[in-house]
């Protein structure tokens, strides 16, 4: 029986660990191994790791949380998870099951990519998601927006504001919203259908399918999220809807609306940013200490909250 089973060893998942670890509780991170962030060459905005690759930095995470002798790791998969508060069963993709008295769900979320060729072997390098991730690289030089989303004219426009001046926001694939009204701004609008990407050295090129293409040194997306088969979505936390997809409903300790669980980083919030996990990790880390020590003081977060 572990005092709290982590699901998730990421930035959020390992900071909630060294939390509970240095409150000497018996701590099992499970950890599938396949961050969100695992393409990306580096992860900026992040202080004193700015621009350091994302996995140098989780394995210093990890080496720090597990200095601490109740904190334990195990690679895989989690598969189920049921019970209540006390008495939680967590089922490992080996199938064995850990008991846990409380459950810190950090295991983030699924991006759905656009359905189109090229997206995902570009994903994290030139085509991206934030301005404020991946922005400053990129600055100055012409950029694309992939219109799959409503808030694809939003994504342009930011970009527009601080990034680069020359932005073009891409309208020809199947599916996509209405564009929003860009007068007063020089956004062009290139309506051609899109036939796939092509990863380039520096940059991602467009073939249209007329045959032309054109180039740019970055493509900006709105992936889609969604809980769904997650232990979020196996325990029945209640979720909002973001402006990418659900995102698991927390208080202000990282409690969830199921008594005994609790959730950070990009599961738990609408928008996603590696420093936000942390702060996330800290804060669900200790409000799950609290309630192992005080199981009334932090109570499970209303539905209707």
């Amino acid at each position: 029986m572990q005092d709290v089973v982590v699901i998730g060893g990421s930035f959020a998942g390992w900071t909630a660990a060294l939390q509970l670890g240095r409150a000497s509780r018996d701590v099992l991170v499970v950890d599938a191994g396949s961050p969100r962030n695992r393409t990306s060459p580096a992860a900026h905005g992040v202080p004193g790791w700015d621009g350091t690759p994302p996995a140098d930095i989780l394995l210093r995470f990890r080496n720090d949380a597990t200095t601490y002798p109740t904190v334990s790791h195990v690679d895989g998969r989690v598969t189920g998870v049921r019970g209540a508060q006390d008495r939680f069963e967590v089922q490992l993709g080996t199938g064995a099951t850990v008991g846990a008295r409380r459950v810190l769900l950090a295991h983030g979320v699924r991006d759905t990519l656009p359905d189109l060729p090229g997206v995902a072997e570009a994903w994290g390098t030139s085509v991206l998601h934030c301005p404020y991730c991946h922005g400053y690289e990129v600055r100055g030089a012409p950029l694309a927006v992939l219109a799959n989303h409503p808030m694809s004219t939003h994504q342009a426009c930011l970009l527009q504001a601080d990034w680069s001046a020359e932005v073009t926001l891409l309208t020809g694939l199947d599916g996509a919203p209405a564009v929003e009204d860009l007068k007063g701004t020089c956004i062009a609008i290139e309506p051609r259908r899109i036939a796939q990407l092509i990863p380039e050295a520096e940059g991602i090129g467009v073939a249209f399918a007329g045959g032309q293409t054109a180039q740019f040194r970055a493509m900006f997306v709105a992936p889609r999220v969604d809980l769904d088969g997650t232990p979020a979505d196996m325990l029945g936390c209640a979720c909002a809807e973001g402006p990418l997809g659900p995102y698991v409903q927390v208080g202000p300790m990282g409690q969830t609306t199921v008594p005994g669980v609790f959730a950070a980083g990009d599961c738990a919030r609408p928008a996603h940013n590696v420093t936000s996990a942390i702060g996330d990790g800290a804060t669900a880390g200790i409000g799950c200490h609290q309630s192992l020590v005080f199981p009334e003081m932090i109570q499970a977060l209303e539905r209707a909250a």
